[in-house]
């Protein structure tokens, strides 16, 4: 049991040392942007904001429309489609995060086109181009 504690207290220690680093520089982010601080009573709680804020729209990386072409594949994204404006199409992937992908004519388009509320998955490049979409 004695070996077990004295493997364990490290652990404990190194995340209670990377807490309390973090945890005053976030503060004084809130405090900066003029956003109003959140005290939460309850970890629950503060795990529950975790979580709202995390389900906010992610951006990918900001690229210039002409690097919105073919390229290698970054990552495949699934989820369903919430909104076509043009050759851009917002994808709510499933874990509830808003994604911005691009199509073009040079898109593999599997199953027909697409339309608001369809499923699909996409394999997009960094710049958030879709090489093909099904």
């Amino acid at each position: 049991m004695k070996i077990q504690l004295i493997k364990i207290l490290p652990v404990v220690l190194g995340g209670l040392a990377a807490l309390s680093l973090v945890l005053p520089s976030m503060t004084a982010a809130n405090s900066k942007d003029g956003k109003k601080q959140n005290i939460h009573s309850s970890s629950a709680a503060a795990a529950a904001e975790v979580v709202v804020s995390t389900r906010k729209a992610i951006s990918l990386p900001t690229a210039d429309p002409s690097d919105r072409k073919p390229g290698s594949a970054w990552k495949t994204l699934g989820g369903t489609i919430t909104d076509i404006k043009g050759d851009a199409y917002t994808v709510e992937d499933y874990e509830g995060n808003q994604v911005q992908l691009y199509v073009s004519r040079e898109t593999k388009q599997l199953r027909g086109s697409k339309k608001v509320g369809d499923r699909v998955r996409a394999e997009i490049t960094h710049s958030g181009f879709a090489n093909s979409i099904q």
